[in-house]
């Protein structure tokens, strides 16, 4: 009796410390919380950048947006090449004596006319549709071009400060670097911007 007496007390022991030292150990991987995954970096905003293009005298690019004084048919050729989806004409008809259009849809990409000469011409409206099309990515890469782009800085200006929160003397900058020189324009799109910031 004594020998089993003495087997049974060192099983009982063998068992505690074995309960013992399943509770001291590390849990397993698979108990573990999953670690976090690292924050994606965030994306580099887009600088403008001047471009040289066919024969555009004015290029300047912005992300997925173009900015340009008038491209030649041979250049719409260019545009679609770089994967410019939508053309967006600020010229008046009859300012050119070829179908710009014709060209445009024959290379398969949208023509958008929001032609105005003079700054009376440019209404709530033309602003209101050009910075739809600026801030649907669905419509990008864009080309939005006039003769000089002049006209196509008055534009910018009021969607950089709207849109994309830029300062107005920082969006003006850019407006000009873009090829704004008309005062009258620059004061209908600071018009425009005033009547929609915030108060």
């Amino acid at each position: 009796m004594r020998g089993r007496t003495r087997l049974r007390v060192i099983a009982l022991i063998a068992a505690a410390a074995a309960g013992l030292a399943r509770a001291g150990a590390a849990p397993s991987p698979a108990a573990s919380p999953a670690p976090s995954p690292a924050p994606a970096p965030a994306a580099a905003a887009p600088k403008l950048e001047a471009l040289t293009w066919g024969t555009v005298e004015r290029m300047h690019r912005y992300g997925g947006i173009y900015l340009a004084s008038q491209p030649s048919k041979e250049d719409f050729e260019l545009a679609k090449e770089s994967g410019v989806r939508t053309v967006v004409n600020l010229r008046k008809p009859g300012e050119i004596d070829w179908d710009e259009k014709a060209v445009v849809e024959r290379l398969g990409m949208e023509y958008r006319d929001l032609g105005f000469k003079e700054p009376e011409e440019l209404t709530d409206g033309i602003f209101d549709a050009a910075r739809k099309i600026l801030t649907s990515a669905d419509r990008k890469p864009v080309l939005l071009h006039c003769s000089s782009a002049n006209r196509v800085g008055a534009v910018w200006l009021a969607h950089r400060v709207l849109d994309d929160a830029v300062p107005f003397p920082d969006a003006l900058a850019e407006a000009e670097t873009v090829g704004l020189k008309s005062a009258a324009f620059r004061d209908r799109a600071k018009e425009y911007v005033d009547a929609r910031r915030p108060k």
